[in-house]
């Protein structure tokens, strides 16, 4: 059997060994009755969230995590269906019935969605598994403080009912990537005393959580029942002020890798790519990278972004394309189809995630969330 050939336009690979090893490294990092929540919206942060979470529950994950109940659909669809799912962006209309029967633990914040799954559930017979979300200070999702009575007020009449079962009570730090800012253990402060009238009222939940990426790392005191890392499984530091990946023991799951479509020389004062920001300053060799904003790499680092080719840091020259961007190779000519690499671990003298966030003037977050489908994913390690 001839085996695929790798993409050579471009890829992305995804190391699901070491995924897994940063799952393990988190899982040393909570103490032994505190349960894992493997992230995995937004398409594993644009690694493949059925791959992912598969290598994530190998590692010792307990509980998965999306933001929409599509994506959540879609991983039961997919054949997880032995361990508990939350989904947390639920909008008026969504597919209740859908969530219940796939066991789906679903958030609540507000009086509305807890209607709809209430009338979900005496539409399919079942009872549907929710967790009530906390406004504690960050402003989105969840349920004001003073608004808190009445929602679990109304939950607990409908689980006397039979028709939810309030298995979660949770919240979201909106500054924990911040160490010390004021508002860390305001909420804290909020969401004890929000839970203390939950369970007072008579809810005994499952699981309590608010722990993101950086609570994990840095917050025990956060950690309650379950933590929920999201960039953290994929190896990119939650926050400079935190620490390198490497710092915290951490290893980036993708490389974005190019070949060099088309190496050429040029005179000196030749414009590179639209508007001309870049001109040559004296007689040079260009390599062209065949990706572009299309498929995720920041136009915002035109002139900036780094990129390693043939054993050397490199430079996107002039203006990203939405197919391709120039690098000025100085006078050297690498042959085409020579790698190019935009970022990965950086333990090869590569670039990473970290260092074209700070040439978009973004967070990693954005820069391996937002790599497109356009990019075939190799996935090495499986």
């Amino acid at each position: 059997m001839t085996e695929t050939p790798p993409p050579r336009r471009a890829r992305a690979e995804i190391d699901l060994g070491a995924l897994r090893a940063n799952v393990r490294t988190l899982r040393a990092r909570v103490a032994p009755h505190v349960r894992i929540m493997a992230v995995v919206k937004a398409d594993a942060y644009g690694h493949g969230a059925v791959r992912c979470a598969r290598a994530a529950l190998d590692a010792g994950a307990d509980w998965l995590g999306t933001a929409t109940p599509h994506e959540a659909l879609a991983l039961r669809a997919a054949g997880i269906t032995d361990v508990p799912v939350m989904c947390w962006l639920w909008t008026p209309g969504d597919p209740w019935d859908q969530g219940i029967e796939a066991g789906l633990d679903m958030s609540v914040s507000g009086m509305w969605a807890l209607e709809e799954v209430v009338e979900a559930a005496r539409r399919t017979g079942g009872t549907a598994r929710v967790q009530l979300k906390a406004d504690t200070g960050l402003g989105r999702n969840g349920c004001q403080p003073a608004d808190w009575p009445e929602l679990v007020g109304a939950a607990l009449k409908a689980e006397a009912d039979g028709l939810v079962k309030v298995t979660g009570l949770w919240s979201h730090f909106a500054c924990a990537d911040e160490p010390h800012h004021p508002s860390i253990a305001a909420q804290l402060d909020v969401f004890r005393s929000m839970l203390d009238h939950a369970e007072k009222a008579g809810v005994d939940p499952e699981v309590r959580h608010i722990a993101n990426s950086p609570a994990t790392l840095t917050l025990p005191e956060a950690h309650f029942d379950l933590v929920r890392p999201g960039i953290a499984m994929y190896g990119v530091s939650p926050s400079p002020e935190l620490g390198t990946s490497a710092e915290l023991g951490l290893r980036p799951v993708m490389s974005l890798k190019a070949s060099v479509a088309l190496v050429k020389r040029v005179p000196a004062g030749h414009g590179v790519s639209y508007g001309h920001h870049y001109v040559t300053d004296a007689e040079t060799t260009l390599g062209l990278v065949p990706l572009g904003y299309a498929d995720g790499v920041p136009r915002h680092a035109s002139g900036r972004g780094p990129v390693l080719v043939d054993g050397t840091v490199r430079t996107v020259a002039g203006r990203v394309a939405m197919d391709q961007f120039v690098v000025d190779l100085g006078g050297d000519v690498p042959a085409p189809g020579t790698e190019a690499v935009l970022f990965g671990p950086g333990d090869r003298g590569e670039p990473t995630a970290e260092d074209w966030a700070a040439a978009a003037d973004t967070i990693a977050y954005e820069i391996v969330t937002r790599i497109g489908a356009r990019v075939p994913r190799v996935y090495l390690g499986e």
